[in-house]
């Protein structure tokens, strides 16, 4: 199902799907100005929320999609933001100098930085061939987008709520590792990848929650996310097809991406021969200290799933 050329199916979830909590959901203060302005008609229900935003079926016009309300920074729980953001450049020298000052001005400017990323790693990917959900703008600290769903209407679910055999596993990971690599020819890692930030429909997986997504060539930790992101899929789909867990796909694309010789057609292997030379001890420190964070952070994942 890899194969499929479409971005996303256009089918839209039933009337009767979606009615739930309607006619008792409350606006939420962030969206009454699009709805104001006519660009959304109903607030239909919450979908989800997590540590940067939280997410309402919404409809627009005869369209049912999705607006994703971006939290205050100082509501969010992401981690090491700053880390996330390196590289980041504006075009508007005075807003890039009031946002390393963190003046008022400047924080106000990091936070539509931080939400026109999304938006623009949205589009970068689609044209990349990635399958994400079809973005429709962002309008004041909220991102109207696709809602994904499956061939009968039903909200596709996250990988972490679904089960699969063997051969799905390994054919799904294929898949990812090969959005991952179409990311990193696209000059991004994701950041933030996992089976939190993946949804399944009848096509096949879908990369979602991209607003952290870091610049591969000027983020100095754009290596260790990528091995972070590679790692995190490869170890949950290595539950259903443990032969994976032996792939080493980060090691691969990145030496590939340094040498300048990735490209969308790059053949992977999963295999990757380690030089023998000795490790260095901080950059081994370092990854033991991502790996720890890493894990501290599906933990709260799976708190914030369970809730």
């Amino acid at each position: 199902h890899f194969l499929s050329s479409a971005i996303l199916s256009n089918r839209t979830p039933d009337q009767d799907q979606l009615k739930g909590t309607k006619d008792a959901m409350k606006v939420p203060k962030r969206i009454q100005p699009l709805i104001d302005d006519g660009i959304v008609d109903e607030v239909i229900r919450p979908l989800m929320s997590g540590k940067e935003a939280a997410v309402f079926v919404v409809r627009c016009g005869t369209e049912i999609r999705c607006a994703k309300v971006y939290k205050e920074a100082s509501q969010r729980s992401f981690k090491q933001a700053v880390t996330y953001q390196e590289g980041r450049k504006v075009r508007n020298s005075r807003r890039q100098r009031a946002m390393e000052k963190g003046s008022r001005f400047g924080r106000k400017q990091q936070e539509e930085t931080w939400q026109n990323a999304e938006v623009d790693a949205l589009y970068k990917l689609a044209a990349a061939n990635v399958r994400v959900p079809v973005p429709y703008g962002c309008f004041d600290g909220v991102l109207l987008m696709e809602l994904v769903t499956l061939d009968d209407g039903q909200v596709a679910p996250r990988l972490n709520d679904i089960a699969m055999s063997a051969e799905q596993a390994i054919e799904d990971h294929y898949v990812v590792m090969q959005y991952v690599l179409r990311m990193l020819c696209a000059g991004l890692v994701h950041g933030d990848l996992s089976e939190f930030n993946v949804l399944v429909d009848d096509y096949g997986p879908v990369i979602i929650d991209l607003p952290q997504a870091v610049d591969a060539a000027a983020n100095n930790h754009a290596e260790r996310m990528l091995a972070r992101d590679v790692n995190n899929m490869t170890e949950y789909y290595g539950q259903y097809a443990p032969e994976l867990l032996e792939t080493r796909y980060d090691k691969e694309m990145w030496a590939l991406f340094e040498e300048g010789k990735l490209t969308p057609q790059s053949q992977l292997t999963g295999y990757f021969e380690e030089e023998t030379e000795l490790a260095d001890v901080d950059t081994v420190m370092e990854e033991i200290r991502a790996a720890l964070a890493a894990e501290e952070e599906r933990i709260e994942r799976m708190r914030e799933s369970d809730e």
